[in-house]
C-alpha cells in the first residue's frame, strides 16, 4: 500500500485517515487497541501522528487489512514477531519500485507512438 503524505512533523487525524483511505473512527479505534500508536494532542483534544505513528499504522494496516489478522493476531504479530517490520518496509520498497517501472514503461509507450 503506497500512502501519499506530505513530510510533516505532525498530521492531522483527517489527513491520516485520508491517506489510508479510511473512516476517521477507525484510526481513533486503532489508537484505542494498539498501544503503538500515540498521537500527541492539543488542548482542544485533536490529534496529531508523528511520521513513527504513520509507520505503525502502515504496519497494522498490512496486517489487518491486507493480510487478514485479526486484531489480536495483529497485536500479537507485533509483540511477538521481530522480522514483520522488516517484511512490511520491504513490501513497501517493492511496491514502489513496482510503481516507477510502471511508469517508465508507460513513459516508453507513449514515445513508442
Amino acid at each position: 500500500m503506497q500512502i501519499e503524505l506530505p513530510e510533516k512533523l505532525y498530521y492531522s487525524i483527517g489527513e491520516v485517515a485520508k491517506a489510508f483511505n479510511v473512516n476517521t473512527s477507525l484510526i481513533r479505534f486503532w489508537e484505542k487497541e494498539f498501544e503503538v500508536i500515540s498521537p500527541k494532542k492539543n488542548k482542544k483534544g485533536n490529534r496529531y501522528f508523528t511520521p513513527q505513528d504513520i509507520k505503525n499504522l502502515k504496519l497494522i494496516y498490512h496486517l489487518v487489512k491486507e493480510r487478514g489478522y485479526t486484531l489480536e493476531g495483529a497485536k500479537s504479530a507485533l509483540t511477538e514477531k521481530e522480522d514483520i517490520k522488516e517484511e512490511v518496509e520491504l513490501l513497501a520498497r517493492m511496491e514502489f519500485i513496482r510503481a516507477e517501472l510502471v511508469k517508465l514503461k508507460e513513459s516508453f509507450d507513449v514515445a513508442e507512438d
